[in-house]
């Protein structure tokens, strides 16, 4: 269950149009451009729950089970975030987060200068799901795919 969704977007953009069935708080970047850490710590200002489920809006197809399998570990382990493991390292995104340690620390980097979302879980213990672990629960990888340009749709 989501208790709330926050959507980050540039300071002077429209609101998204997003499905009337959904409760939606719209957070905005201080300045365009500066990058995905920043971003996260605009959201991050505005969720109240203890967990987030962080993603990115070019990411179509991320499949419920796996983000079920990361709130389920994220409950359970003694980590601050909880990554998939793809080739031996983990990705940035989808990633769940402790919510009170990901905001101050994203505040401090951000604060340093620092941009780069990676560096907020290089900050962060994070537990890592391996790959056989999260493919049994999306075998096509859909969880991954990011659409940045329209012929990515096709691919």
């Amino acid at each position: 269950m989501c208790n709330e969704i926050v959507v980050v977007v540039a300071p002077d953009a429209p609101e998204p149009a997003l499905p009337g069935a959904l409760t939606v708080r719209i957070a905005r970047d201080p300045v365009e451009g500066e990058g995905p850490l920043v971003g996260l710590a605009a959201g991050l200002a505005e969720v109240s729950t203890d967990l987030a489920i962080v993603v990115a809006g070019d990411m179509p197809e991320i499949q419920p089970a796996v983000l079920e399998e990361m709130l389920a570990v994220a409950r359970e382990a003694p980590a601050d975030a909880v990554a998939l493991g793809d080739g031996g390292r983990f990705r940035p995104l989808p990633v769940v987060v402790r919510v009170e340690r990901a905001r101050s620390t994203a505040g401090a980097l951000v604060g340093g200068g620092e941009r780069r979302l990676r560096t907020l879980l290089d900050a962060l213990r994070v537990a890592v799901i391996d790959e056989t672990s999260w493919h049994a629960l999306d075998p096509d990888r859909r969880t991954l795919r990011d659409v940045d340009a329209p012929e990515d749709l096709d691919a």
